[in-house]
């Protein structure tokens, strides 16, 4: 019996036919059958998620403003993969990111994105992310929040005494480092009841507010290459660290939290208590089932919490702090209204006194507005029931998407969108509009931000505290090379040749 030899020329052009055949199917089924094919955009986007990564990847960052051409081009809502749809409808926001009552998954291929899969933020599930946020949410409601007053409160005389040293030595600060130390020392003393005491670093740690930039623009990547996240992981941490520095520093943080959760489940084991109660020992305590409570799944947790609880104040502070040296009339009016409750500039202030204050408070919405929270889309999925958007029903289990970034510039709602005037909230509330409808920094429904409540008592309590008591000056920093953003990177991030927002401290206001 003779067996005929199949040479490897013909095996290989058998297996690029087939891969042919498949591809050409794959395209038709895209462009013409797939249940998103009526929708408009381009059809290079409804082929292939490649579109994307072209945009994102090779040209870092800058697909937001893809989508902006391509919803000036086709409309309000545009297919911009082979699975996904985004919408650019102010109005449609609240009913996407709806309250808890409208179950929203999560995207499951978005959520790779943050590299803690068990994380709270990163949980695609409804359900499982009602489970997990009720755990969570008494220790970062308005209550809880007020009890650490004090802890903020000294927290931000730390940071006036490096001020006051940068003053006498004539030194130029890096007001977004130094911000984000100040939220990172409070957010980490409230998570593990010991801060990373970053406000003590000679550059306020700047290399950490660098990790975290390159770690949020590592995940444009992980979106689109999900399987290399257990792979990175599985590298040593020195090998990381040598070929690429900004990853390497992301992981040698991760295992210092998970260091901390292990001390924390080890006392816990032990009986032995500390004296402060911190957000991971409540979690062990609470009703939460075992599998919650590992020590997998509080890492997860405690890189999410610490790295969404510093970048995004910090950067509020930053951009309000600009503006208001900027113009030096707002900033008498801000001074003024603070003086009815802080007739010094040393004069101590409740945190409940500042929030009755219209004048900062709209200080403080206006500077969140132009920080844009997270300024990439993030995805929801109506898993049972079609979705509609006008004249389109949108089937049930498609993510859609809205950006921040697209609300907060709409000219409709926010006219001359990109001028720093908080005067437009008092003009809002004179004319009974309600502006906070379109106010989106924190998203809305059942997957707002946790932390919301802990961001507003830092931005008013360093606002009200900083203003009144230095006189500083913008050094070399404008609005458009280091405020406004040019990349997204999930975080919206100025231009490459920014050096920070920078000031000098001329002044200490003390009588």
């Amino acid at each position: 019996m003779v067996v005929p030899q199949i040479s490897f020329a013909n095996a290989a052009y058998s297996a690029l036919f087939t891969w042919f055949v498949y591809l050409t199917t794959l395209a038709i089924y895209r462009l013409y059958f797939h249940p998103l094919a009526t929708f408009p955009g381009p059809k290079l986007a409804a082929l292939t998620g490649w579109y994307e990564f072209y945009h994102d990847i090779i040209h870092k960052g800058c697909f937001i403003w893809k989508l902006k051409e391509l919803h000036d081009t086709y409309g309000p809502i545009i297919r911009i993969s082979p699975y996904e749809l985004h919408i650019r409808d102010s109005d449609y926001y609240e009913e996407l990111y709806a309250p808890a009552a409208k179950k929203r998954d999560k995207y499951e291929g978005w959520v790779a994105m943050a590299g803690a899969p068990a994380s709270s933020f990163a949980t695609a599930s409804h359900n499982l992310h009602r489970l997990r946020r009720g755990a969570l949410n008494p220790f970062f409601s308005k209550r809880s929040v007020y009890q650490t007053e004090g802890l903020i409160k000294s927290k931000i005389e730390e940071l006036c005494r490096r001020f006051e040293q940068a003053m006498k030595n004539n030194e130029i600060i890096r007001l977004d480092a130094a911000y984000m130390a100040l939220t990172m020392d409070i957010i980490t003393h409230y998570a593990f009841g010991s801060s990373y005491n970053y406000l003590a670093e000679p550059d306020f740690k700047l290399s950490w507010k660098e990790t975290v930039i390159a770690g949020s623009a590592n995940g444009a990547f992980l979106r689109q290459f999900p399987w290399a996240l257990p792979i990175m992981k599985s590298v040593p941490l020195w090998l990381v660290q040598k070929l690429n520095p900004p990853a390497g520093s992301l992981m040698a943080w991760q295992q210092l939290i998970r260091a901390q959760v292990d001390g924390i489940i080890a006392n816990k084991k032990t009986g032995e208590k500390k004296a402060d109660r911190t957000i991971f020992q409540a979690l062990l305590d609470s009703d939460l089932p075992d599998e919650e409570k590992s020590a997998d799944r509080l890492q997860d947790e405690g890189q999410t919490l610490v790295g969404a609880g510093s970048e995004t104040t910090a950067k509020s502070l930053s951009v309000i702090t600009f503006y208001l040296l900027d113009d030096k009339q707002k900033l008498a009016k801000l001074r003024a209204e603070l003086k009815t409750v802080m007739p010094t500039p040393t004069s101590d202030v409740s945190l409940t006194a500042l929030e009755q204050l219209p004048y900062l408070t709209a200080v403080i919405n206006e500077g969140i507005r132009l920080m844009y929270g997270v300024t990439t889309r993030l995805p929801r999925v109506s898993p049972i029931e079609p979705l509609r958007y006008k004249d389109w029903i949108i089937p049930a289990g498609t993510p859609v998407g809205e950006s921040n970034y697209f609300v907060h510039t709409d000219e409709n709602i926010f006219p001359n969108p990109q001028s720093f005037d908080p005067d437009r909230w008092l003009r809002a509330a004179e004319n009974k509009f309600r502006l906070d409808r379109y106010f989106v920094s924190f998203s809305k429904g059942s997957r707002m931000c946790v932390g919301i409540n802990l961001a507003y008592a830092e931005l008013y309590l360093t606002l009200a505290i900083i203003m009144s008591r230095f006189d500083l000056e913008n050094f070399e920093t404008t609005a458009d090379n280091d405020i406004k953003i040019d990349r997204d990177f999930f975080v919206g991030i100025p231009k490459p040749t920014s050096k920070g927002v920078r000031a000098k401290v001329v002044g200490s206001r003390t009588e």
